[in-house]
């Protein structure tokens, strides 16, 4: 009889390692999501924020404006109690952060070589901002719990098919570094 497989451990190098969070902004966050509420999603963005920041590792909050307005729309600032000092902040204008961001050039300046993602809506934001990462030679880690979509079918369509063939899918509570939070 074999023993039973040990349950997969995650453990990342913070060193190289950046946890990116896209678009939690107060109206993307209160648009309805599914499966789980915007609030719920920044809840577990914000734990993971502070993890990461922790054990020294690299946060990366990517908000969205609207090229060619004046003013930005009510709401276009990060959710309250996401940022911290030392994150590094990033302004994009199209579904993914890293067209035209320097999101790159900054992942690069830190030696990171794995990102972790979060954010909404995951079929959109997240999913063009982690394909890029792809092409550009990232690992990629997708924290399921910490993303939502339009609608679960989405969701689970990013989470259940695409993410698990560009890298690895996971819930907040199996993100785990080689030093640190254990």
């Amino acid at each position: 009889m074999n023993a039973p497989e040990a349950e997969p451990r995650l453990a990342l190098d913070p060193a190289h390692t950046a946890l990116v969070l896209v678009d939690l902004m107060d109206r993307i966050v209160g648009l309805p999501l599914e499966p789980r509420k915007g609030t719920e999603v920044a809840a577990v963005a914000k734990e993971l924020a502070s993890a990461f920041r922790t054990v020294g590792a690299l946060v990366v909050l990517v908000r969205v404006e609207r090229p060619g307005i004046p003013r930005q729309p009510p709401g276009s600032e990060l959710v309250a109690g996401l940022a911290a000092e030392g994150d590094v902040e990033i302004v994009k204008r199209t579904i993914g952060a890293f067209q035209g961001t320097g999101l790159d050039e900054r992942l690069c300046e830190r030696a990171v070589t794995t990102v972790v993602f979060g954010g909404v809506a995951t079929n959109l934001g997240v999913e063009s901002t982690a394909r890029a990462a792809g092409d550009l030679g990232y690992e990629l880690v997708f924290v399921e719990d910490a993303m939502a979509a339009l609608t679960a079918p989405e969701h689970e369509a990013a989470v259940g098919l695409n993410f698990p063939r560009l890298g690895t899918v996971v819930t907040s509570s199996e993100v785990r570094f080689t030093q640190g939070q254990e």
